[in-house]
């Protein structure tokens, strides 16, 4: 047992920071622990939970607006602990052969990401279902998920020298198709919701595209920037996948929109302005391939430019409060909220500045008010039955080896009986495994 330190606590200071699925709430982890707010209203940060339980959390994930979330402290870098954070159990942990990265998850599945590997977890009983080995060496943990449970698509290098992307569908466990995205390393990748487009960023960070899944064909491309070189800290799109917004290292953040311009447009009247835009679009038939392309490149629909430049942040695209707001949350622990124009674009106005280290607000009891209903195709989901191995054996881990390919625990020694969550209809039950003893639950 730990001694109490004399005097006051030191204050926390952030470690990381990240949106959940949907974008309606965010996760810190602190020097002392891990907070979780709602994002469900501008001029009020709602904080729904703290724990100072693990201290120096480096990765914190919500699923969605359930009780489940996933941290990994300093302190056991290759240790994940799933927790249900309302009733301040721990569900379970496990532990790996090196250091966690990144974790990534939805009602299907939860994957984690090493530096040459990933595992991935049937995420209703943690069960190991797949082990990809000799990955490129990955030493960010840059991966992507898609949110859609149904098809539960998964993307990550392909390679450590080209921007190559591969593609794994992780509910049939198969690899779908490799996608020459880029020349350059991989620095970003992200899915639309229903994991239907990727998009990705190289780490020169001039040029973001977007490919359709699982085919894989370029659908747009973006250009950030042709001054610089930036490192692309954040990529995500909006929930009805119509603007996609990227972060970098630099003071401005692009929102695109996704969209084709067609020819059925009226005609304009004759102008000179007019002229010109056609000659120059006829012109780069002449051109070179790499030189016509850049021309043909869209541009940033509306822009935010920030007070400070250097400095990590994540951005979220959301609706709050009926309206269409961009999230951008810095690493000095600042949440900021502007108003996006859909439909003229521009400059983005800021509108509420908040603090995430200040003493937050509880109120759980109004975050379970404003969920919204589940579509009925996730409920007929949580209803089926699982599928139990019939087998004697299971796929599990080692507690002292990490997640080994082919390594089988007795069942007997899985405990048995479910942990229901307090919002079944968003996270279907899950039964404790092996890390997490009924005897030994942690309280928060």
């Amino acid at each position: 047992m730990e001694a109490a330190a004399e005097g006051p606590a030191p204050p926390a200071a952030l470690r990381c920071f990240s949106y959940n699925q949907d974008c309606t709430s965010l996760a810190i982890g602190t020097t002392t622990g891990y907070r979780l707010f709602s994002l469900s209203s501008v001029e009020q940060l709602d904080q729904v939970h703290e724990s100072n339980e693990i201290p120096d959390v480096y990765i914190v994930e919500r699923l969605f607006s359930s009780s489940l979330v996933v941290v990994v402290s300093h302190a056991k870098p290759q240790q994940m602990n799933v927790y249900h954070f309302k009733k301040g159990t721990e569900i379970c942990n496990y532990s790996y052969s090196s250091n966690i990265l990144s974790i990534r998850l939805n009602r299907q599945r939860l994957v984690v990401c090493l530096e040459e590997s990933i595992y991935i977890h049937n995420i209703k009983d943690m069960k190991l279902l797949k082990t990809i080995l000799d990955t490129p060496p990955n030493t960010t943990g840059l991966c992507a998920l898609s949110i859609n449970h149904a098809n539960s698509y998964l993307a990550y290098p392909g390679s450590a020298t080209s921007g190559e992307i591969a593609l794994y569908d992780g509910n049939s466990l198969k690899t779908a198709c490799a996608i020459p995205a880029h020349d350059g390393p991989l620095a970003a990748l992200a899915f639309n919701s229903t994991g239907s487009k990727l998009a990705s960023a190289s780490e020169k960070g001039t040029v973001i595209r977007v490919f359709s899944i699982p085919g894989g064909q370029k659908l747009y491309e973006f250009r950030r920037g042709m001054k610089r070189y930036v490192n692309i800290s954040s990529l995500v799109f909006s929930m009805d996948s119509q603007f996609l917004c990227a972060s970098s290292n630099t003071e401005t953040v692009h929102i695109f929109k996704l969209e084709h311009l067609t020819d059925s447009r009226p005609e304009e009247p004759p102008t000179w302005s007019g002229y010109m835009g056609k000659m120059f679009q006829a012109a780069t038939n002449y051109l070179p391939a790499q030189v016509s392309g850049m021309m043909n490149q869209d541009r940033a629909f509306a822009t935010v430019r920030l007070n400070v430049s250097g400095q990590r942040n994540i951005c979220a695209l959301s609706t709050i409060q009926k309206l269409p707001r961009l999230l951008v949350t810095t690493s000095d622990g600042h949440l900021c909220i502007y108003n996006l124009d859909p439909q003229d674009g521009g400059e983005c106005v800021l509108i509420k500045k908040h603090s995430l280290l200040g003493s937050g607000k509880m109120e759980e009891n109004k975050e379970n008010d404003l969920q919204p209903p589940l579509p009925q195709s996730y409920a007929a989901t949580v209803a089926r039955q699982s599928t139990v191995p019939s087998t004697s054996t299971v796929p599990g881990y080692s507690e002292d080896g990490g997640a080994l390919r082919g390594e089988v625990i007795p069942e007997h020694e899985f405990a048995t009986g479910p942990v229901c969550l307090d919002d079944e209809n968003e996270f279907p039950p899950i039964i404790l495994c092996r890390g997490g003893q009924p005897g030994k639950a942690k309280r928060s």
